[in-house]
């Protein structure tokens, strides 16, 4: 018997000067003040995910955990909603949850503009820019200056670091940058550092077009190249950004394994940006690994150079991303801001008929947003309660479904615009189709329908989809598959259908409630 609820419910549908510094000394002044103009209700804005009070945002940048501190910088460009010369803009949580936008940290200068990168805790004070008592907060990140490549140069990208005292309210650039030259790659951009405890030394993931470089340094401020990878394996579809170096427990064994991601753009499996990881060893020279194909963090379109952060407090491996593609991200039908980052995440590593795979799963204190004293909506086989006079802002709906049978989760307005979610285990694919779902004609790829193969696990799956104003995530078994989604109906969604087979265990319908973590 076909089993099918059709749910009506009320979506509110929610509106979401560049500086050049000379010196090399920098802190923050009155003019780095953030703006306040937004108040967060404008048409899209996201309500339980981060996006900059106004103006161009993109990659996440230095995330670090620091004295209770979890501290988010990106890329910013505080003059417009496109993209310009690049600055850190500034967050901070307690929770991964809730965040309060500092002043910019980083501006641009003279070596360049500031480009993508990381930060760490220097605690034994390697650098000596403080004490072993105060320990300074390094941050690594590309200078590119733009007058080298409009001359047509290759040297135009190189790494500098950057230092704070006082947990990244203000900041010195190092005398001596940059730190790594550059002898003719055009793109040799994105460090992203660790303390190898094993091996007592600071290493550099650093990406070279195609490829990624390996470095090592005992201070943060010389820096020797130890080895390559990548010329030979993964994806080349595109340049290759943004890497990340980690590792994880193996779930059979506990042992170790290193994890390696790779941003890459274009040439993602749905077009345009897209991240994918590789499985292997590092043996504190060079990373090593026996996978033979690529794979991939997400089949969605809108995950793209995420990173993880360091100094996490609880030795979890908390990731996030950017919430958009090079593909359209200039283009998207915002006004006041552009761009928003992905959920937080934890990564962890799954046993598969495949082998290892990499999940993404929401990060658990996301939960703290949502209302679980009793769902919204409960839907179990058949019947479902509807509460009246109930207006939504956004949601999570939850659903599990027997693993062998096709389910279509769709959602829809009166203008006859709508996204679906199919999972079909006999053609061994989940689909994600924002063909029609509202606003597309900003790019000519943004509205298709997104593939990401699938071979059941078990004799169930589980599925949470989180909808936000203008964002779809799907998250199916934990993370282990993902899509990524931006959507602009140009009414909220409020038609709801959801489709299965009664007798194959279609059950636990749930949509509960998203708290926002911005109006209160």
């Amino acid at each position: 018997m076909r089993y099918k609820v059709l749910l009506l419910i009320a979506v509110v549908c929610l509106s979401v000067g560049c500086k050049t510094e000379s010196n090399r000394q920098e802190t923050n002044s009155p003019k780095s003040e953030i703006a306040t103009k937004s108040n967060y209700d404008e048409p899209y804005r996201s309500q339980y995910h981060f996006t900059p009070p106004e103006k161009w945002m993109n990659d996440p940048n230095g995330l670090v955990y620091h004295q209770g501190i979890y501290h988010l910088f990106y890329q910013y460009y505080p003059e417009d909603i496109v993209w310009g010369p690049m600055h850190w803009g500034h967050a901070t949580s307690t929770d991964m949850v809730h965040w309060e936008h500092k002043p910019i940290a980083l501006y641009p200068d003279e070596l360049g503009l500031i480009f993508s990168g990381s930060a760490v805790i220097d605690k034994e004070n390697t650098t000596g820019f403080g004490t072993k008592e105060n320990p300074p907060l390094v941050a690594i990140f590309t200078y590119h200056l733009m007058k080298g490549e409009q001359e047509g140069r290759k040297d135009f990208q190189t790494q500098g670091i950057a230092y704070s005292l006082d947990n990244g309210d203000t900041w010195t650039k190092y005398e001596g940058n940059p730190v790594i030259g550059n002898e003719g790659i055009k793109d040799f951009r994105d460090p992203k550092v660790f303390w190898d405890k094993n091996h007592k030394k600071w290493v550099m993931a650093l990406v070279a077009g195609d490829h990624a470089k390996f470095y090592s340094s005992s201070n943060l401020k010389e820096w020797s190249l130890m080895s390559e990878f990548g010329k030979d394996k993964g994806a080349h579809g595109g340049v290759w950004e943004c890497p990340d170096l980690f590792s994880l427990p193996n779930p059979t064994t506990g042992e170790p394994e290193w994890v390696l991601l790779i941003s890459m753009n274009p040439g993602a499996p749905n077009g345009g940006s897209g991240t994918q990881y590789f499985i292997g060893d590092w043996d504190g020279t060079a990373f090593t690994t026996e996978q033979t194909e690529p794979l991939w963090l997400d089949y969605g379109t809108d995950n793209y150079a995420g990173v993880t952060y360091n100094n996490e407090p609880n030795n979890e491996r908390l990731f996030i991303g950017w919430m958009s593609n090079w593909n359209y991200a200039r283009d998207t039908p915002t006004k006041v801001w552009r761009s928003a980052m992905t959920l937080p995440r934890t990564l962890s590593l799954k046993q598969t008929k495949e082998g290892l795979r990499l999940a993404n799963s929401p990060y658990h204190k996301v939960n703290t947003l949502v209302n679980n004293q009793e769902p919204i909506y409960s839907v179990d086989m058949g019947s479902f309660i509807q509460k009246d006079g109930i207006q939504y802002k956004q949601h999570l709906i939850e659903f599990t479904a027997t693993s062998s049978n096709t389910v279509t989760l769709m959602l829809g307005n009166e203008q006859r615009e709508f996204v679906s979610f199919d999972i079909n285990p006999a053609e061994g694919n989940m689909i994600f189709d924002r063909t029609n779902s509202g606003v597309i004609d900003f790019e000519e790829s943004f509205g298709a329908p997104h593939f990401m193969p699938y071979t059941p696990e078990g004799k169930e799956v589980h599925v949470r989809v989180f909808i936000d104003a203008s964002s779809i995530e799907v998250f199916v078994n934990d993370g282990l598959y993902v899509f990524t989604e931006q959507v602009f109906p140009t009414v909220p969604y409020h038609l709801l259908t959801l489709t299965g087979k009664e007798d194959d265990g279609l059950s636990d319908f749930k949509i509960k409630a998203v708290q926002s973590i911005w109006n209160k």
